[in-house]
């Protein structure tokens, strides 16, 4: 079995956790890499391997059972720029907060190999949304999707922006907003859920449009289908503004056409059969939590 580890960052408290998983992986003969940039992290708190290395543009392919991401859901975003459309499976231990997309508990890190090994799990295709620009955009060459969301916004101005919109080449309205939020269903529980969108099952074949505290009050969540090809154009007092993929950002020049559509491939996650989506919401949207139920 070949694994994959990656982290952004980590405490040292949470150090045994990552033990924890390296032991259990020697334990059953696992071939275990580790990103470069974690690993020199992992070294100054006095984990040293002899493990294999991997960066985000060298040393993945489809060879690999498993990715480890040691983390907050941010850094399961980052993940998915490694594993890209390879097919590996990925998992999220949660050493942060909330943690949708990093569900798994850092103290039952163990079971991450122990249940892998027995079968007891399932992989999930999630969707990603992808962006295309009239004139290309260098920051996002080669990584221009997103697992979550694709969001535009304003920039250094505290006015408005008007987000032009059409679905499939038909106009659709013209957003008076601070930005417009295009979600994938699995990012339904992030961003856009903070500014009023719905819940998604992950499964669902359907992406939502969200307006960031828009200013024609009428204006609601949309949920689209999936195959809907989305075009924007911004314009504002300033002369340009800000787009972003998950937690990668850049700025471009306002009236410049942005082309968003769901990508060809898919992320495969894994649920384990000790959790599962609902158990999910229930656990971090506290809903049940009502003495009444």
């Amino acid at each position: 079995m070949k694994v994959a580890i990656y982290g952004q960052s980590i405490v040292e408290q949470d150090r045994i956790f990552v033990l924890e998983l390296l032991a259990e992986l020697k334990s059953v003969g696992a071939e275990t890499f580790i990103e470069s940039g974690f690993q020199q992290i992992l070294n100054g708190l006095g984990v040293t391997s002899e493990n294999e290395e991997f960066t985000q543009s060298s040393g993945l392919d489809s060879s690999f059972d498993l990715f480890v991401s040691f983390g907050g859901d941010g850094t399961m975003l980052r993940a998915v720029t490694y594993v890209k459309d390879s097919g590996i499976p990925i998992v999220g231990v949660n050493t942060g907060r909330l943690g949708f997309l990093s569900t798994f508990k850092k103290e039952d890190v163990r079971k991450v190999v122990t249940e892998f090994m027995s079968g007891a799990y399932s992989v999930e295709g999630r969707s990603l949304v992808e962006v295309s620009l009239s004139s290309g955009l260098r920051e996002f060459d080669g990584l221009n999707f997103a697992l979550n969301e694709i969001t535009v916004s304003r920039k250094d101005t505290t006015s408005m922006i008007t987000v032009e919109t059409y679905l499939n080449d038909e106009y659709l309205t013209s957003y008076w907003a601070d930005g417009l939020i295009v979600s994938t269903p699995t990012g339904s529980t992030g961003y856009s859920l903070s500014c009023g969108g719905p819940v998604i099952a992950p499964s669902t074949k359907s992406l939502v449009l969200t307006p960031i505290a828009p200013h024609n009050l009428n204006a609601r969540p949309f949920v689209i289908s999936d195959d809907t090809e989305i075009r924007l154009k911004v314009s504002g007092r300033e002369e340009n503004h800000l787009i972003s993929l998950d937690s990668r950002i850049a700025s471009i020049p306002n009236g410049q056409e942005i082309r968003i559509k769901k990508s060809d491939f898919t992320i495969n996650m894994i649920e384990y059969k000790s959790g599962s989506f609902l158990k999910t919401l229930r656990n971090k949207l506290l809903w049940g939590e009502d003495k009444r139920n």
